[in-house]
């Protein structure tokens, strides 16, 4: 072999090594759809990658993925004391989405956990400012106030809270059957309310309709015929009050009218 062979097998060595070497420094990043992917180049963060596929030249290169999803997580059985010295428990539902990932990798150790304390002092700080009543009866204002007063902390640890639900309040025993009394009193009060209604419209169609035969000859006649017909229809006994006597008029007989006798005899 001589000399110029060897600087040739030298030369495509070298190549090849060379292309290896950049090879190396050559890397591919994926980041999947619905998250955000933050790079490290010996451990000091470099930038946020979006969804897709990033190609970076260097050495040391680390990522670490970010879930950007809406999420939602159950803050339940908080026990709190209301306005008027009420204790109770309730649960919140809260919506977030992670707004600036590196924000929240590197302002805190865990913003899971920052959330979950700003959810449970945002609910005792406004529970703590109205009535057992309004908070069991003005659910979606206290949920604004809630969603504001949860934006600005979780907005420190680069999180956005999209919406807070009060979810349940329980209430102790004893409010419970007390609840309960009140309500059942309420319905009897309610029904009772309706059939003294009732009564008064039928007292009141009665006196109109006792005026308006009072006036009205004809029309007594007429529903004295219909009250006969009706009498005889059902073999009913009707009975009529007339001066000295009465008589029994009995459905559904021809007989001749009976003989109207003096009551003085």
């Amino acid at each position: 072999m001589n000399n110029e062979t060897i600087l040739i097998a030298v030369g495509l060595a070298s190549a090849v090594f060379g292309v290896s070497a950049i090879l190396k420094l050559r890397h591919a990043f994926l980041v999947p759809e619905g998250y955000a992917g933050l790079l490290y180049q010996r451990g000091q963060f470099v930038e946020v990658l979006r969804a897709g596929e990033h190609i970076r030249w260097g050495r040391k290169f680390t990522l670490n993925v970010s879930d950007l999803r809406k999420a939602s997580v159950l803050v339940a059985g908080q026990e709190v004391l209301t306005a008027d010295n009420v204790g109770l428990k309730a649960s919140l539902l809260v919506t977030y989405q992670v707004a600036d990932p590196a924000k929240a990798a590197h302002n805190t150790q865990n913003w899971h956990s920052d959330l979950y304390n700003a959810a449970q002092l945002a609910l005792r700080a406004v529970a703590g400012g109205v009535t057992m009543e309004a908070l069991l009866g003005q659910r979606p204002d206290l949920a604004m106030q809630l969603l504001a007063r949860m934006t600005m902390e979780a907005e420190k640890v680069g999180i956005s809270v999209l919406a807070v639900e009060v979810k349940d309040v329980t209430l102790p025993n004893d409010l419970k059957r007390a609840f309960a009394d009140v309500l059942k009193a309420k319905q009897e009060g309610q029904a009772a309310l309706e059939r003294a209604r009732g009564e008064s419209a039928a007292l009141r169609n009665l006196a109109n309709a006792a005026r308006l035969l009072d006036g009205n000859p004809a029309l007594q006649n007429l529903r004295l015929l219909q009250s006969l017909t009706g009498a005889q229809a059902a073999g009913s006994t009707l009975v009529l009050g007339v001066p000295g006597g009465f008589v029994p008029l009995k459905g559904g007989k021809s007989d001749a009218a009976p003989e109207i006798k003096d009551a003085t005899e």
